[in-house]
C-alpha cells in the first residue's frame, strides 16, 4: 500500500489496483463496494452458460458482481470507476454493459455537474429567493450553492429528488428540465429541509446540469441499495 499526495492511496485487492480516499469518510456517494467473490468450491460450473470447469476451462470472477464464469462469459475488461479501479477489470457480459453505460456519466455528466449552473434558489417555505450557482464538489460529496450567501447540501443526506420540467416543447418534442426539488437533512439535524432550484437566465446550461443531476441521483440511489 502506498500513499499519494492528493489524499488518496493505492491499494491492491484480489480484483486489482484501486485508488481510494485516504479517509473512508470521504468516499464518493456514487461508489460501490467490492463484492465478495463466490468461493471456488461453490462454483463447479459457469454461472452463465453452465460449462463445467476443468484443467482447460478455468474459472474467472466478475469484479463487479463477484460471480464465477468461464473465460467466454467473462472476457471483457471494462473501466469500473465506481469501485475506483485504476485499470479496466474483468467483468461478465451483464456487468460490463452496466459499467459501459456509467462511463458516459463519468466522462460527460460529471464534468457538467462540476461546471455548475445558475439557478433561482428557494430554501424551505420561504418567499425569498436568491440567484445562485449550483455545482458538484470535486469529491462528488456535496452540492455547493453560491450567491450572496453560501451553503452546502451533502448528497448522502438527500432523501428525495424531483426534476421539474417545462412541459412539452414546440413540435411535440420531449420536455426540458427547468428545475429541481430536493428534500434533505442538513448537517447535524434530522429535520428534513426542502430546497427548490429553478433555471435562471441560461436555461440551456441549466437544463443540461439538471439532466446530469438526475443521472447522478440514479447512481446515488443504486449505491444505497447495494
Amino acid at each position: 500500500m502506498s500513499a499519494v499526495p492528493d489524499g488518496k492511496k493505492l491499494v491492491r485487492s484480489s480484483s486489482g489496483l484501486r485508488m481510494v480516499p485516504e479517509n473512508g469518510a470521504f468516499t464518493s456517494p456514487f461508489s460501490l463496494e467490492e463484492p465478495q467473490w463466490v468461493p471456488d468450491k461453490e462454483c463447479p460450473r459457469c454461472m452463465q452458460c453452465d460449462t463445467k470447469f476443468d484443467f482447460i476451462r478455468r474459472k474467472h470472477h466478475c469484479r463487479r458482481c463477484g460471480r464465477c464464469f468461464c473465460d467466454k462469459c467473462c472476457s471483457k475488461k471494462v473501466a469500473l470507476p465506481r469501485m475506483c479501479f485504476v485499470d479496466p477489470v474483468r467483468q461478465c457480459a451483464e456487468c460490463s454493459l452496466a459499467s459501459q453505460k456509467e462511463a458516459e456519466f463519468y466522462d460527460k455528466q460529471v464534468k457538467v455537474l462540476l461546471g455548475g449552473g445558475t439557478f433561482v434558489v428557494t430554501l424551505g417555505t420561504s418567499e425569498k429567493s436568491e440567484t445562485m450557482t449550483s455545482r458538484l464538489s470535486n469529491n462528488h460529496r456535496y452540492l455547493f450553492l453560491d450567491g450572496e450567501s453560501h451553503f452546502e447540501v451533502e448528497l448522502s443526506r438527500i432523501s428525495s429528488m424531483q426534476i421539474l420540467t417545462d412541459g412539452s416543447s414546440p413540435g411535440g418534442g420531449t420536455s426540458r428540465a427547468n428545475g429541481m426539488l430536493l428534500h434533505y437533512k442538513p448537517m447535524g439535524s434530522q429535520d428534513v429541509q426542502q430546497l427548490r432550484v429553478e433555471a435562471a437566465d441560461d436555461k440551456k446550461v441549466a437544463s443540461l446540469w439538471l439532466t446530469a443531476m438526475h443521472k447522478a441521483a440514479k447512481l446515488l440511489y443504486e449505491a444505497r441499495d447495494q
